[in-house]
């Protein structure tokens, strides 16, 4: 195959401009270039702007953008450029450029990255403008960009190629701003209530701090297997507890080789937080409070409507007590249901279960047929033992822990307990993990001496949180692999 096989129509006429371009003495790919401004700014500066009002001040500015549109014929013409903000409209004259820059404007193609020098103004239609005085060239685009993206049906092509999605979906573009305030108030709220931001290792040798299945892999330095870590330095944070850090946090990357789905990544963003002498309660107000300082940034507001739920994160929190609400919505009590009762309950239901999973990971699973019910803002309280070592027992109920998890949507969206401290009672709660790990389930905890060592040394009475970007998905009602830029694909065969 020749190399012109390999290449569209379009693409090879494009190619050709790169010559036209370099006999002009110009870069086809471009040189620095001085932005002043941006086009969401001048439409908002200029809007209530009259057109007479613009023509007398002559505001001149420099924009810089890809064109998305471009009509005009004989001696003048229109095009649209886009760029972090949105789009501006570029009004160009034959008589107001030299002869290079005019003929760049007849020649160019949308798709291709431009700067403009030019005057503020606005049409007889109202529409805030720039009218060129100088026209740069500073990036030729070789493909055309696809006419109908918006909208594709394909999640495949959509996914592999981002970076048109982005471009052509404003709204896409729009997610991943509002998910850098996500993030950003998360963290200015922690350091503005005291907390050190730390890192903590993503290589571990062991696979703590989570009921989740590892990554591993081959560390051929030091000859060992490794694993890509489940939490947030879980355990690592509470070993600064120990050293004598009071409050600290983390947010970063995390791995859990397990299922996809709407609600589930392999590689994620995840954010926890550790707070020496506090408790579930303290956590639960602080919590919310944080839950409603991200929604205002992100949603501009309180409410947000997601799958089908109407949520308002200002309103009173419901508490959801785990036996009692599985109680309520199935019948079935959790401490007094056999083993056979409770596959019969899942099998009417007609979930997906593992029989080998152990009775505490059935419970588990019925929990979530539960849940998807809920509406919240709340908190989910009372949770068995079983489900999590890591917590102190509830001083009400011994059968219970001391966690709660925020209940949104459907969802649990964030995990937090009082830290279990006592390192004879965590030792004897990891052996009960080793052999549910032994009996078949996969999430059961891994048991970790050098923890268990470090809280023999005397780690405060805590609390601890995390929350994974699942909550961001769920703001913006849309399936998590949407909200990720690069989502993990297979490769093209």
């Amino acid at each position: 195959m020749s190399d012109a096989r390999k290449y569209s129509e379009q693409e090879l006429i494009r190619m050709e401009k790169i010559k036209m371009l370099e006999e002009l003495g110009v870069d086809p790919f471009g040189h620095r270039f001085d932005v002043t401004d941006y086009s969401g700014v001048l439409h908002e500066k200029y809007e209530d702007t009259t057109k007479e009002e613009l023509e007398e001040k002559q505001i001149e500015v420099s924009v810089a953008g890809r064109i998305m549109t471009k009509r005009g014929k004989g001696k003048a013409g229109f095009m649209h450029i886009q760029d972090n903000e949105g789009r501006i409209q570029i009004y160009l004259r034959k008589d107001m450029l030299a002869e290079t820059e005019f003929t760049l404007f007849e020649k160019c193609d949308i798709g291709d990255i431009i700067g403009i020098k030019g005057i503020v103004f606005k049409t007889n239609t109202g529409e805030v403008s720039v009218k060129a005085k100088s026209y740069d060239h500073l990036t030729k685009s070789l493909k055309p960009l696809p006419e109908k993206f918006h909208g594709i049906s394909d999640e495949e092509t959509k996914f592999r190629k981002r970076y048109l999605d982005i471009i052509m979906d404003r709204e896409v573009r729009d997610i991943f701003l509002k998910k850098q305030k996500f993030w950003s108030t998360a963290r200015n709220f922690l350091i503005e209530n005291d907390f050190l931001e730390v890192e903590t290792p993503i290589l571990e040798t062991s696979a703590g701090g989570a009921a989740a299945t590892p990554f591993e892999t081959h560390h051929n330095a030091l000859d060992i297997d490794v694993f890509l870590r489940i939490s947030m330095g879980e355990l690592w944070q509470k070993k600064l507890l120990v050293a004598g850090y009071e409050k600290t946090f983390e947010i970063g990357r995390q791995f859990r080789n397990e299922g996809m789905s709407n609600e589930h990544l392999q590689d994620y963003t995840q954010m926890e937080f550790y707070w020496a002498y506090a408790d579930v309660n303290d956590g639960m107000e602080f919590t919310k409070e944080l839950y409603r300082r991200m929604t205002k940034a992100v949603m501009g507001s309180s409410k947000f409507t997601s799958r089908g739920f109407e949520i308002d994160m200002d309103k009173e929190w419901e508490v959801y007590d785990f036996e009692a609400i599985i109680e309520e919505k199935t019948g079935v009590n959790i401490f007094n249901i056999s083993e056979a009762d409770l596959i019969k309950k899942l099998e009417e239901y007609g979930v997906e279960y593992d029989k080998n999973a152990g009775f505490w990971r059935l419970i588990d699973v019925l929990w979530k047929v539960v849940r998807k019910e809920l509406s919240g803002p709340g908190f989910l309280v009372g949770q068995p033992v079983q489900l999590n070592p890591l917590p102190k027992r509830s001083k009400e109920d011994p059968r219970k822990v001391a966690q709660m998890q925020i209940i949104l949507a459907g969802s649990e969206l964030g995990n937090g307990y009082t830290e279990l401290n006592n390192p004879l009672d965590l030792e004897e709660r990891f052996k009960e993990q080793r052999a549910m790990g032994e009996a078949g389930d996969e999430e059961a905890h891994e048991h970790d001496e050098t923890f268990i060592e470090a809280l023999r040394y005397g780690m405060p009475p805590a609390f601890g949180f995390g929350v994974s970007e699942r909550l961001f998905s769920v703001m913006m009602d849309r399936p998590i692999r949407e909200c990720v830029f690069f989502p993990l694909m297979r490769p093209n065969s």
